[in-house]
Parts: C-alpha cells; sequence; structure tokens
C-alpha cells in the first residue's frame, strides 16, 4: 500500500505581510496630527500675512503719502527681521522649551499685526512689521522643529505634508484675500486677518500643547554667533532686495550689503565650526541629507519663487488684471499643490524622494513652457490648466525636499536643521526673486511696448532654472523614512 502523496504547499512569498502594526508604523500617530494642527493654526498667519502684503505695496504708497522707495521697507523691514528672528530659535528652544517660545512668539506676531492696522504713516507701518517679523522668524522653525522631533524621525513624508500646509494654503488663499480686501475693504484689514489666527493658536497651544520646560542647565546665547549670522543675513536679504529693485547687481546698494553679508556669514562659518555648541550647528552639512536638501532648497528660489514673482504681475501688468482677479487667476496653481500634498508624502515615506522631487522640478518646468510662448489672445483657461499642472508639480518638489533634510538626524539636530532649511530656502527665494526682476526688466527694456514678449523671455529663463534644479535633485538621498540616526 502506498503512502498517501503529501499535499502540495504554494512557495512562500518573497513579498513581507503587512501586519497590523506595518499597516500602523505607516500612519502619523494621532498625538503628532494633533500637535501638527495646532502650530498650523498660528502658522497660517505668518504665511497669510507674507502673501497678502505683496500685493498692497501701491495702495500703501498712495494712501500713506509714501514713496516707492520707503513704501518697499514695510516687506524689505519684514524680511530683514524675520531672517535675523531665525537663528535665535535654536537657542531659545533649548533655554525656554518649544511651548513657551511657541506662545511667545504667536503673541508677538499678534501684536505686531494689530499695530500695524493702527499705523499712521510709512515709518510706523515699518517699526510695525519689524515687530511682526521678529515673531514671524521664530514662528516658521520652531513649528518644524516641534512636529519633526514629535515625530521621532517615523513618516517623515507625512508629516511634513502636516508641516506644509500653511505654505500650501498661502497662495490659494493669500492672494485672493488681499485682493478682495484691497478692492472692497481698507487694506489695514489685511492685518486683521492675522488676528483671528493668532487668537485661535494661542488658546489651542496654550491649552493641548504638550509643555516641554528645559531641564538642567539652561544655555547662554552665543552673543558672537548671533552677531555674526544674523546681520550676515539681513545683509544679504537687503542686498538681493536692491538688486530686484536697481534692475541690477552692479550698483553699490546692492553690492556693498552682498559683499558685508557674505564676509559676515563666512565669518560665522569659521567661527561655527571651532565652537562645541554653535548658535547653529553648521557641521550638519556633513550628512548628506542636509547638505543635498539644502542646496535643492536655495536653487528652488530660482525656480520656484522665481517665478511665483512673475505670475502675478503678468497677470497685472501684461493681461490688465486687477490684484483680485490675478489672485483669482493664481488659485489653479494652489489647488494642484494641494492636490498632490497626499500623493507626495506617502511616496516619500516608502523611499521615492529623489525621484519625486526631479519629477516635479519637470513638471514645474514644462507647465511653465506654455507662458514663454503666451499672446495677447491666449486662452485664459488654457493657462489656468497649466497652472494646475505646475501646482502639482510644485507639491511633488516641496515635500520630499522638505522631508530629507531631517533624516537620520537626533532630537537635538532637529532644531539646527530647521534653522539651516529655512535660512537657505528664504536667501534663495530672495537670490532667486532678484535675478527673475533683473531679467524682466532688461527684457522690458529690449522690447519696448511689448510686455508680454518681456514676460517670455523671463517665463523661459524660469523653465531654465527648472531643469538645472531637476538635475541638483539628483543628489538627493532616496529614503526619507530612516531608522535610527546616523552619525
Amino acid at each position: 500500500m502506498t503512502s498517501p502523496e503529501p499535499a502540495k504547499t504554494k512557495p512562500a512569498s518573497t513579498k513581507p505581510a503587512k501586519t497590523k502594526a506595518t499597516t500602523e508604523a505607516e500612519k502619523i500617530d494621532p498625538a503628532v496630527l494633533r500637535i501638527g494642527l495646532i502650530l498650523v493654526v498660528g502658522a497660517i498667519a505668518v504665511v497669510f500675512d507674507t502673501t497678502i502684503v505683496s500685493v498692497a505695496l501701491h495702495t500703501l504708497a498712495v494712501d500713506l503719502h509714501a514713496s516707492v522707495s520707503a513704501i518697499q521697507w514695510v516687506t524689505t523691514g519684514y524680511l530683514l527681521a524675520l531672517g535675523m528672528a531665525v537663528p535665535l530659535s535654536t537657542w531659545a528652544l533649548a533655554r525656554f522649551g518649544g511651548k513657551r517660545l511657541w506662545l511667545f512668539a504667536l503673541a508677538l506676531f499678534g501684536v505686531g499685526s494689530v499695530g500695524s492696522s493702527l499705523a499712521w504713516n510709512v515709518g510706523s507701518l515699518v517699526a510695525w512689521r519689524l515687530v511682526q517679523g521678529v515673531g514671524g522668524g521664530l514662528l516658521l522653525p520652531v513649528m518644524m522643529t516641534l512636529i519633526i522631533q514629535a515625530a521621532g524621525g517615523k513618516v517623515l513624508g507625512r508629516t511634513v505634508t502636516v508641516a506644509a500646509m500653511p505654505a500650501l494654503l498661502g497662495p490659494i488663499l493669500g492672494p485672493l484675500a488681499g485682493g478682495a480686501i484691497l478692492t472692497h475693504l481698507s487694506w489695514r484689514f489685511m492685518f486683521w486677518v492675522n488676528v483671528p489666527f493668532c487668537v485661535a493658536g494661542l488658546i489651542m497651544a496654550a491649552r493641548y500643547l504638550p509643555a516641554d520646560r528645559p531641564s538642567g542647565a539652561r544655555p547662554k546665547l552665543d552673543a558672537t554667533g548671533f552677531a555674526l549670522l544674523a546681520p550676515g543675513i539681513a545683509a544679504l536679504i537687503l542686498g538681493l532686495s536692491n538688486a530686484g529693485r536697481a534692475a541690477g547687481f552692479a550698483h553699490p546698494d546692492v553690492l556693498i550689503p552682498l559683499l558685508i553679508g557674505v564676509a559676515l556669514v563666512a565669518g560665522f562659518g569659521g567661527y561655527a565650526t571651532r565652537r562645541a555648541a554653535p548658535l547653529v550647528d553648521l557641521r550638519l552639512f556633513a550628512h548628506r541629507s542636509v547638505a543635498s536638501s539644502s542646496a535643492v532648497l536655495f536653487f528652488s528660489g530660482f525656480a520656484l519663487f522665481g517665478a511665483m514673482l512673475l505670475l502675478p504681475m503678468f497677470y497685472q501688468q501684461a493681461r490688465g488684471y486687477s490684484a483680485l482677479t490675478a489672485g483669482i487667476m493664481l488659485i489653479p496653481q494652489g489647488v494642484g499643490t494641494m492636490a498632490s500634498r497626499t500623493v507626495a508624502g506617502a511616496l516619500t515615506d516608502k523611499g521615492y524622494a529623489r525621484p519625486l522631487a526631479v519629477l516635479g522640478f519637470l513638471i514645474v518646468a514644462a507647465s511653465t513652457v506654455p507662458f514663454a510662448f503666451v499672446t495677447a489672445g491666449t486662452s485664459t483657461w488654457l493657462l489656468s490648466g497649466w497652472l494646475l499642472i505646475r501646482g502639482f508639480g510644485l507639491g511633488l518638489v516641496t515635500l520630499p525636499v522638505m522631508a530629507v533634510a531631517y533624516l537620520g538626524l537626533d532630537k537635538a539636530q532637529v532644531a539646527h536643521a530647521s534653522v539651516l532649511s529655512r535660512t537657505v530656502q528664504q536667501v534663495g527665494g530672495s537670490f532667486g526673486t532678484a535675478v527673475l526682476a533683473v531679467i524682466l526688466e532688461r527684457a522690458v527694456a529690449a522690447h519696448p511696448g511689448d510686455l508680454v514678449a518681456a514676460f517670455n523671455v523671463a517665463f523661459w529663463w524660469s523653465v531654465a532654472f527648472s531643469v538645472l534644479a531637476a538635475a541638483l535633485a539628483l543628489w538627493l538621498p532616496g529614503r526619507a523614512s530612516a531608522g535610527p540616526p546616523s552619525s
């Protein structure tokens, strides 16, 4: 009698089973999500303020009887204060704790907003904008630091989608709100828009944000480092702001601040690498994740932020639209950015940060090409469709590049990485905006009486910068969901 034939079994799958623990690990911890949403409420005020005020300079100059050069300080002064405050966040976090620093910075921004709305002349408005800038300069890096620290280095892609919410909503609602206010209300309401977000953010943070008072010896401020880095960043931003208005980099108002800024930042670099606990730890650039992300964030200023200057100007100057209509025209780009948010975060966590960023820059480049061919009769609906696609590309770029900056870092390093990312993004954005402003001014001079042709030239440069940024993004590490910190 023959023995029964053994039952055939299917070969074991080489694909790991997706257990409940694995599924849970792919989700954002509800506690982290709650912290993120609390912080986002306050941070929205900062992003809205920046995008709203940018469309109101002409109105402010007329109502406050100020010259163009004087009214520019409403934005320049704010950016200088913001840039100088950013490096302070690392020391202030260690000295006072995240919750107390967040409440202070948000309250300061709210006070500056109320003061700006009550300004009686351009001087008082600039002074209150400086107060806003200090508050905003502390808020943005602190928000990123607290959210990333709460996540503990897990699902960085999805975590950054929460932290990036204000930056994604700003381009949609900011110009629209600014245009509506300027069309139907007094410019003073531009600053009152911030107040409800500040009040709600303060109440929510005071009640629900976990207390994290520092334990042990509290660090002293690195005064020498601050004296080198903060004015250095401010001088760079000032020089770049002047470059856009002077239509070139050879003017003394541009060259002198830039040279001073480079010298001070270089001096800080030499000083910080020899100090055990510098104000901002530049040794993090030894991490490929931090170095590559910072480089791409800086250069994205040319590809992304510069074009954000061109698009509203194109609709207002070349198409003759009002500020409100121009804001409406830009909504599709913001919608596209929001649409790519979820997929970008999930794919980043699965190890596709590098290809996502490269693909995003190429989509941005391709969808900007139609603006380089635009004519006076080009359909507005057609341009809106390309803006929707362009926004989708922007989302694919922004989220993975921000996420990989924190790859493999421990809790103490996260605050320094936040400052580095924020600083290079701000300086890169100023640089890219200045370069494209100069290109546009020279194109206008080369095409007298034909604004559309001048914008065509500027948009071609934006396309080229996007392609170069795609090449630089190949340096990014692939995975953004690492486990233990790297040394």
